[in-house]
């Protein structure tokens, strides 16, 4: 006779605590909460220390300089606001200013219509789409250097091409360097080659997040695509088209590389009677041709404020497309 007994089944072991480990204390816990709490902010201390050095000191030395006579050799006489009330009683300033602003407008309003343009057109299923669009970011990485002396070939008086194409329709040959209006079309067309090509590749990634199904129901309810476009699309981008124009008016109101290439002179003049000098070239001159560091750096912080009033101008603008929220 067999007698069957049930052996119970050996327990399972619980999981084992590390060596070192001594429960959650108060100690533990508050070391883990530093922590989580200090590790963003170490990560990204960086950042913020080289802005320091590299961003809000110049800006401050900048501002100290700007209310003293302050020059390569000599004492650094404080004189107050003198060198803001000469600025604003400037004629030169105000030219600079006024060419500025000109060329800021006849570069970057077609710039950005043009780039919103081409972005939608990207955006369609087309052949080569891939090719198209590497295409338009070729502008962005040529040399400046290469562009301005391109385009000055191209604008020449005696055997550039667009004389010799306005020739074809009777126009005499003009020199685009010695008008006001002629070298701000020159250099404008100059800044609109070398920026369209990357504004239109920002819309056009911001095109691609737009959700197809609204197309779709827009589809069925019989909307035809241009008003797709502009009830959907030009809606949907209003974000991107407010960081677009911030960019833009930006880089248009501190236009130095292009006019100065266009010139082709190191004495930062914009032309002989200063046509094309814009503010970033009048405070080169002044800061390093004229020696007057208190001068250029009180028109650096007009440019400031300059670049400020225009960035709100615009916004106030592009804010209400789609409606403003």
């Amino acid at each position: 006779m067999t007698l069957h007994v049930d052996t119970p089944a050996p327990a399972r072991p619980g999981p084992r605590r590390p060596s070192g480990h001594r429960g959650s204390g108060r100690g533990g816990g508050g070391l883990a909460r530093f922590d989580l709490r200090a590790t963003p902010y170490f990560l990204v201390s960086p950042y913020f220390l080289l802005f320091a050095v590299f961003g809000v000191f110049p800006l401050g030395y900048t501002l100290w300089v700007s209310l003293h006579d302050w020059e390569l050799a000599g004492d650094k006489t404080f004189v107050g606001i003198d060198n803001y009330v000469s600025l604003i009683t400037d004629e030169a300033f105000w030219n600079a200013v006024i060419n500025t602003l000109g060329m800021f407008v006849m570069s970057t309003v077609p710039q950005l219509v043009l780039a919103l343009i081409l972005a939608n057109a990207l955006n369609k299923r087309i052949r080569g789409r891939l090719f198209f669009r590497l295409g338009v970011l070729l502008p962005l990485i040529t040399s400046v250097v290469a562009v301005a002396v391109v385009f000055t070939q191209l604008y020449g008086r005696d055997y550039g091409m667009i004389n010799w194409f306005l020739g074809l329709f009777g126009v005499d040959a003009i020199n685009w360097q010695n008008e006001k209006w002629s070298s701000w079309i020159a250099i404008s067309t100059m800044i609109d080659w070398r920026w369209t090509g990357y504004n239109a590749i920002i819309l056009l990634a911001a095109m691609q997040t737009i959700p197809k199904d609204l197309y779709e129901a827009a589809a069925i309810d019989g909307a035809t695509a241009r008003r797709q476009f502009w009830q959907i699309t030009i809606p949907m981008l209003r974000p991107t088209i407010i960081f677009t124009v911030f960019i833009s008016t930006i880089g248009g109101l501190t236009l130095f590389t292009e006019p100065v290439m266009f010139d082709g002179n190191p004495t930062m003049a914009g032309g002989a009677t200063g046509q094309y000098q814009t503010v970033a070239m009048f405070i080169v001159k002044e800061a390093f041709r004229d020696f007057d560091f208190g001068y250029a750096s009180a028109a650096a912080w007009l440019l400031f404020a300059l670049i400020l009033i225009g960035t709100l101008i615009n916004y106030s603008f592009t804010r209400r497309i789609g409606g403003s929220k």
